[in-house]
This record gives C-alpha cells, sequence and structure tokens, in this order.
C-alpha cells in the first residue's frame, strides 16, 4: 500500500487534496469538534480507494519526471482545492434550506430572540432551525446519502473533472455562476415550501387571537397567544413529520442530481 503510495506521491497528493477540501466544507465533517487527525486518515482512506479509478491523462504534461513540486503543480492542487470546495459548498446550500425554514415561522412562534450556536452549520441559528437542521442531518445518513456521495458522487467527480475543467468554464459559458445561483433561489424555494404550512396556520391563528382581542379587550388573548401557537407549531410539526421526511429526500434527491449535471457540464459533456 505504502508502496504504490510512494510511487505515485504526485497523483495521490491532487487525489487527497480534493478529497480533503470537501470534508473540510462538507456538513458534519467541518465541525470543530472533529480532530484533524481524523479528516487527514479519511482523506488518505478516500484519496487511496479512489486514486486506481483516476484518469491522470490531462495532469501527465505537468509534472515533472522527478516529481518535484513546480508552479504548475501548485495551480493544480489549487484547482483540486476549489473543486472540492465547489461540492462541500452546495452540500452545504441544501442544509441550509432546512435551516432557513425554521428560521421562517420561528419568529411567529415566538423563538426569533432564541438564537444559539449551532454545531452543524457554524452560524448562530434559531432552536427551529437547529430542529430541522438535525434532523435533515439523521435522514442523510440514515439514506446513506454520505456513501453515495463518497462512493458515487466523488469518484464521478474524479471521472469528469480535472483542474482545468474550471478554467475552461471560466473562458466558456461560465455554468458556475449560473449553478449556485440557481442552488440559491432553490435554497429560499424549499425553504418556503417545507416551512409554509406551519406559517399559514400560525398566520391564522395570529388573525383570530387579534380579533377576539378587539372584540373582547377584558380577555387579554395576546397574552394566551404565545403558548397556543407553541403547542399548535408543535402538534403540527409531529403531524407533518412523514412528509417533512419525504420534502427532505425530495431535495437531497434534487441536489444531487443538480450536482451531476454540473459535473457533467463542467467536463464538456451534454447535459
Amino acid at each position: 500500500m505504502l508502496d504504490s503510495v510512494l510511487s505515485q506521491a504526485p497523483f495521490f497528493l491532487l487525489v487527497a487534496v480534493r478529497c480533503f477540501s470537501l470534508l473540510m466544507t462538507l456538513p458534519l465533517f467541518s465541525m470543530r469538534n472533529i480532530h484533524s487527525a481524523a479528516r487527514v486518515a479519511l482523506t488518505g482512506f478516500l484519496a487511496f480507494n479512489i486514486m486506481g479509478r483516476v484518469d491522470y491523462s490531462a495532469y501527465q504534461g505537468f509534472l515533472s519526471a522527478e516529481q518535484t513540486f513546480t508552479a504548475q503543480f501548485i495551480m493544480l492542487l489549487a484547482g483540486e482545492a476549489l473543486l472540492g470546495v465547489i461540492t462541500g459548498f452546495f452540500i452545504s446550500i441544501i442544509f441550509s434550506a432546512f435551516s432557513t425554514a425554521g428560521q421562517f415561522f420561528a419568529f411567529q412562534m415566538g423563538f426569533s430572540a432564541s438564537e444559539v450556536y449551532d454545531a452543524l452549520s457554524q452560524v448562530e441559528n434559531p432552536l427551529m432551525g437547529q430542529y430541522l437542521n438535525l434532523i435533515a442531518m439523521l435522514i442523510f445518513m440514515r439514506a446513506q446519502l454520505f456513501q453515495r456521495l463518497f462512493l458515487g458522487g466523488l469518484v464521478s467527480s474524479f471521472k469528469s473533472l480535472n483542474a482545468f475543467s474550471i478554467v475552461n468554464d471560466m473562458a466558456g459559458g461560465a455554468v458556475l455562476p449560473a449553478f449556485f445561483m440557481k442552488g440559491l433561489t432553490e435554497l429560499f424555494a424549499n425553504a418556503l415550501v417545507i416551512s409554509l404550512p406551519i406559517m399559514g396556520t400560525l398566520m391564522l391563528i395570529t388573525i383570530s387571537v387579534g380579533m377576539l382581542s378587539k372584540a373582547a379587550p377584558q380577555m387579554n388573548l395576546l397574552s394566551e397567544g404565545f403558548p397556543i401557537m407553541l403547542l399548535t407549531s408543535f402538534f403540527i410539526l409531529t403531524a407533518l413529520m412523514p412528509s417533512l421526511i419525504d420534502a427532505f429526500l425530495r431535495c437531497f434527491d434534487s441536489g444531487f442530481a443538480r450536482l451531476e449535471q454540473l459535473f457533467l457540464a463542467l467536463g464538456g459533456k451534454r447535459i
């Protein structure tokens, strides 16, 4: 094992850099609680298993016979790192839709002031955003999407992409900017679809409580609206949990499909 890695050290390093940059930007693996040694060990394991299935023909002319570090090789490493960051960042965009959905109706529930640090998303997030984000992460692991990403998507990216794909994209069709703009648009669309049942119900409760408080001011219904909204929101979340899980899975499937289309477009193949 070690002899094969040493004999192909430049190629192994190119593969390892893309794997490491993916792990550094991927949700769950990018948490500060995960030790750097664990990321490096997983990177070495992934790179060793993928190295035999990677096409190096595009890089042959830029590697010296002595296998020394040159400026061209450093640029190739930077390109591979950027490809890993792009993949991990888009997966983070998918998870951001669930956090955003929680933020949409957390204000109406009265939890807008309860923002604490979320270890999964690495940002300050309301409690409901953390709740949906945690459920999405459990679904992501239960549906074996991590295996699909590492064993399928990562290997496919090495077969269709290299560091020159980004340069060709900037000089040609500019697929990446349009891809991320559409990804951000779908982020808010998915977040709105997920949060719409709770937002609509809470809006009706707010209107009803407001009308009743105007009709009978002595009842002080506004002070009773907060527990009513909390109980109603958690009841709706519990009742709609099977549908929410299906919505989460559809978001993941559509995200992976769009990522595959990006790989094909950057690789010069028709979608």
